[in-house]
């Protein structure tokens, strides 16, 4: 029993196993780009949920828990007149994040990222008081997920933290891209170690 328990024991931070532990990884990026995280609050428990890593290696970001009665989100909050806002979401009238779009308005960004099933997501998209006043955009065709941990329901889907990479990459540069992919893809070798620690 005690053995057990030592092995489940996870980091407060990065919520990876302690032995796994890859807190020391984890880049400081300090952005003009504000990231905001709108998770569904069943996602919030799965510890191989993403996005929650991709904050802690950001230091302008807000986390938002939505799918509580209770507590309900609301965007508005997050409307600026001194910042353009996006929302990172594949619906009929979303624009290709592109280095085209980002020049008719030179303002800094701030991206909503819904988080959670392709239901979820879309809920939140589409619903959340203040969703209105943000753009609609998509990400360009790319690789292949390099996410191993779940099933990818959708051709073509992204893990959260992928997303946000590839979005930075193009809101803040390559190098913001590869830092946080460098991050996703140690967390996926050693979340996939903790399953088969013989190297199997």
């Amino acid at each position: 029993m005690g053995q057990r328990s030592h092995r489940t024991e996870r980091c407060p931070r990065c919520r990876m196993h302690q032995r796994f532990c890859l807190c020391d990884q984890i880049p400081c990026l300090d952005l003009a780009t504000k990231v905001v995280l709108v998770m569904h609050r069943r996602e919030r428990q799965k510890p191989t949920a993403t996005g929650p890593l991709a904050l802690e290696a950001l230091t302008n970001h807000a986390w938002l828990i939505h799918g509580d009665r209770d507590n309900p989100v609301d965007l508005t909050d997050y409307i600026m007149p001194e910042r353009r806002g996006l929302i990172l979401f594949p619906s009929d009238d979303a624009r290709i994040l592109s280095p085209e779009l980002l020049a008719e308005d030179p303002r800094p960004v701030t991206l909503i990222v819904p988080d959670g099933s392709w239901r979820q997501a879309s809920k939140a998209a589409r619903r959340l008081p203040g969703v209105g006043a943000f753009e609609n955009v998509v990400l360009s065709s790319g690789a292949e997920t390099r996410y191993r941990l779940r099933r990818e329901p959708k051709v073509g889907g992204l893990a959260t933290m992928e997303a946000i990479a590839r979005a930075l990459g193009v809101l803040e540069g390559v190098e913001i891209q590869r830092q946080l992919e460098l991050l996703f893809d140690e967390m996926v070798s050693r979340t996939l170690q903790t399953r088969h620690p013989d190297g199997t």
